[in-house]
């Protein structure tokens, strides 16, 4: 009787399993017959055009000659006539030094001299007088009515006014040194500019006291033309073996950012720079600033063209990376170059020889390649990992 009631309990579980196997083979079923995932491509033409190579570098904008103008002597401004912005003339006074202490010095070197010389006319007469004595002493001698000592008195006293002469002249000429010194330090208080040019830097006020006793103070910037200016860039040492003088380069700055100037590299200097471990070496470009749209200072990100191509045809660089299911699909690195070109709505493998590359595009010089063709760049909707080995249908 027990065996009777527990028949139906084991009969209900294989039937479980019965459905459960029957469900996942439906689902197997189902899985199989799925769609594939449709992918997508994303192409771009194939065009002629200009490749360049560059070099980027970042500097800042300067005068080509700018003018440092100090003074010579220590005082306290006077007087300022010059002022940022200032068109200036060459020997046009800018400044002034209180110039009471160094007249001082100059009136008394000129009394000085006049001193000198007025002792210098009292000794030539002097000179004179003992001169006509010696004279009359020698022929008093000879004719035995004056003594040997009464001679050579009168010959010593020649000879010592001829030398008080000779001292005078000399201080004559010191004192005339120093009154020469005297009046050029007077004139040192009389700042004026040494160029035609504007002035881009006021550094005193009137009434600072400025020292000149140990290093010259700047008082002015004069730049000589502002209608040409010039860049000075930091290159790396990596960048810095193709640049040659004549090249030409371009930069913008940040007050015009819509805007390129172009210039020309004037100089590659052979002073290395080092900074933290890391050499750069400067770089000139000069450049045209007739609208004065440059201002001293400005900082300047430049680009120099190092070679360039025009009217070639150029491919953008991802069409020479893309391989067909990813980087599952790339097994040879170092293969020839080649693209995929969009044709009669499948795309076919082409095999390339490239040229010239900058950061967007790579010249193409040999392949079956025609500017309007379309080449895949990249694509979408493929599932991870899944690599297409067959050429598939393609969706743009």
């Amino acid at each position: 009787m027990r065996r009777v009631l527990e028949w139906p309990k084991y009969h209900l579980k294989a039937t479980a399993f019965v459905l459960a196997g029957v469900g996942l083979a439906a689902a197997a079923l189902i899985w199989a017959l799925r769609p594939s995932p449709q992918v997508a491509y994303i192409t771009a033409p194939v065009t002629r055009g200009t490749i360049s190579r560059s070099v980027t570098a970042t500097g800042s904008v300067n005068p080509i000659l700018t003018i440092t103008v100090g003074t010579y002597v220590s005082g306290v401004i006077q007087a300022i006539y010059c002022d940022f912005n200032t068109q200036v003339k060459k020997g046009q006074l800018c400044a002034k030094i209180d110039p009471r202490p160094y007249q001082t010095i100059v009136d008394q070197d000129k009394a000085t001299l006049a001193t000198a010389k007025a002792q210098l006319g009292k000794d030539e007469a002097n000179l004179s007088y003992t001169s006509v004595t010696r004279k009359r002493f020698e022929s008093l001698f000879a004719q035995k009515a004056a003594s040997q000592d009464a001679l050579d008195v009168a010959v010593n006293n020649a000879a010592q006014a001829a030398a008080q002469v000779n001292l005078d002249k000399a201080a004559v000429a010191e004192h005339g040194a120093e009154l020469e010194a005297a009046e050029v330090n007077l004139g040192y208080t009389d700042i004026a500019s040494p160029v035609d040019g504007t002035v881009v830097s006021r550094n005193v006020t009137m009434g600072q006291t400025v020292a000149a006793s140990f290093q010259t103070p700047t008082l002015f910037l004069i730049a000589t033309d502002l209608t040409a200016m010039e860049v000075d860039t930091n290159v790396s040492e990596s960048d810095i073996g193709g640049l040659k003088t004549g090249e030409r380069a371009e930069f913008s700055v940040e007050a015009f950012p819509d805007r390129t100037f172009q210039g020309v590299v004037s100089q590659v200097r052979q002073a290395p720079q080092t900074v933290q471990n890391v050499v750069t070496y400067d770089v000139v470009v000069t450049v045209p600033n007739r609208q004065l749209l440059l201002k001293p200072g400005m900082t300047a990100t430049v680009r120099i063209i190092t070679d360039e191509r025009n009217n070639v045809l150029r491919v953008p660089n991802q069409a020479l990376r893309y391989v067909p299911g990813g980087l599952a699909g790339n097994t040879n690195a170092n293969a020839t170059p080649q693209i995929w070109a969009v044709r009669n709505g499948r795309a076919e493998r082409v095999s390339v020889t490239t040229g010239l590359e900058d950061d967007e595009m790579t010249e193409i010089t040999g392949g079956t390649v025609h500017a309007g063709d379309r080449v895949i760049v990249s694509e979408r909707g493929r599932a991870p990992g899944q690599t297409q080995t067959s050429q598939p249908a393609l969706r743009f």
